[in-house]
């Protein structure tokens, strides 16, 4: 709300330029929140992927998780006037590997009774599939 202020003042003060610098600020912290929610909700994605793929099963509970996520991920992602995204495929993607090492270290907890540990788990599975089936099920998603 401070920068709403912050901005109208600007306006009405006709300082143009620092009003379109504050403007700039905004869209950078908004983008940011955006990626910081893609973010958390594409590390439960992959941690309940992983969990599928490491133990070679499902259970409803991680396909319910890994629908919401992806959902929450085509929410927050879509841009609803220009119907677009926020983050490219490939941005998104970037995010999938920024999350993976810590997805990857709770799934080590919970997958096989916490048997292994991260880097014994992670040699159990494909992390490039696993990022990508993730990027699929977003993608599929945001378009439908």
């Amino acid at each position: 709300m401070e920068e709403l202020l912050a901005l109208r003042r600007y306006i009405e003060q006709q300082h143009y330029t620092e009003a379109l610098d504050w403007l700039a600020e905004m869209q950078k912290m908004s983008r940011e929140d955006r990626v910081n929610k893609i973010y958390s909700f594409a590390a439960i994605l992959l941690l309940h992927l992983l969990k599928q793929t490491a133990e070679q099963r499902t259970m409803r509970l991680w396909e319910l998780s890994i629908r919401n996520a992806t959902r929450h991920i085509a929410h927050v992602n879509k841009r609803y006037k220009s119907k677009g995204t926020y983050l490219s495929e490939a941005e998104l993607y970037e995010v999938l590997t920024e999350a993976y090492q810590p997805a990857l270290e709770r799934a080590a907890l919970e997958a096989f009774e916490g048997r292994y540990d991260d880097v014994e788990l992670g040699q159990k599975v494909d992390r490039a599939a696993i990022e990508q089936k993730a990027l699929q099920l977003i993608t599929v998603r945001q378009e439908g």
